[in-house]
């Protein structure tokens, strides 16, 4: 059975878990990171240098960085409609998913320290109204790429909608302004919801 180092609170983590789910792999989670620890002894950073969650475990292979382990995942259970075979539908679902990765990810994981894990006192204002400022303007690019669109691709859940689940659930429930209508983005959050493993695995509050 594949194992995932990680905690459940962790949004990398929560990507593959949800992931797994949706392709209904059997799996077992075990408490890596954050409060729990373990993550910088040398049994793990012999698995994992970088002392991050997530890490999964499948048999003699060891995998990390959670959009990597998203793709192995859908070659080694697939093929699987998560991951296009289609090389033009492929790279639009890879796009956003580095899009995540490469852009959104450096606003919202500050923001998210911030807001959730720091202290009051401890806040930095003006980088939060920055990241704040920026994240808004990312999802409103993203709310404009869904018009259209059940799912980020097209009319099919992909590894993109799960990259970028998680975040959008954080961002419609962290306490920023969030002024900007983004109809399309909350339909398709709306959407995402429906489905058993988003519930279980994602929308769990944010801690």
């Amino acid at each position: 059975m594949l194992r995932v180092l990680g905690r459940k609170t962790s949004a990398n983590v929560q990507k593959v878990v949800w992931c797994l789910d949706e392709l209904k792999v059997p799996f077992t989670r075990e408490d890596y990171g954050g409060e729990f620890g373990g993550n910088r002894t040398q049994e793990f950073l012999k698995l994992n240098p970088n002392g991050v969650v997530p890490t999964l475990i499948d048999g003699d292979a060891v995998i990390w960085e959670s959009n990597t382990i998203l793709r192995y995942l859908a070659n080694r259970f697939g093929p699987t409609l998560l991951y296009p075979l289609d090389p033009v539908l492929r790279a639009d679902c890879e796009r956003w998913m580095d899009w995540q990765l490469g852009t959104l990810n450096l606003c919202m994981t500050p923001l998210y320290v911030s807001l959730i894990r720091t202290p009051q006192e401890r806040r930095d204002p003006a980088a939060l109204e920055e990241n704040s400022r920026r994240a808004s303007a990312l999802f409103s690019l993203l709310d404009a790429a869904l018009q259209g669109r059940r799912f980020i691709t097209g009319n099919i859940l992909t590894l993109a909608d799960i990259s970028l689940g998680v975040f959008g659930y954080r961002w419609h429930n962290l306490e920023v302004n969030r002024a900007a209508v983004t109809p399309y983005l909350k339909t398709w959050m709306n959407r995402l919801a429906d489905r058993p493993a988003f519930r279980k695995h994602v929308a769990i509050g944010l801690s």
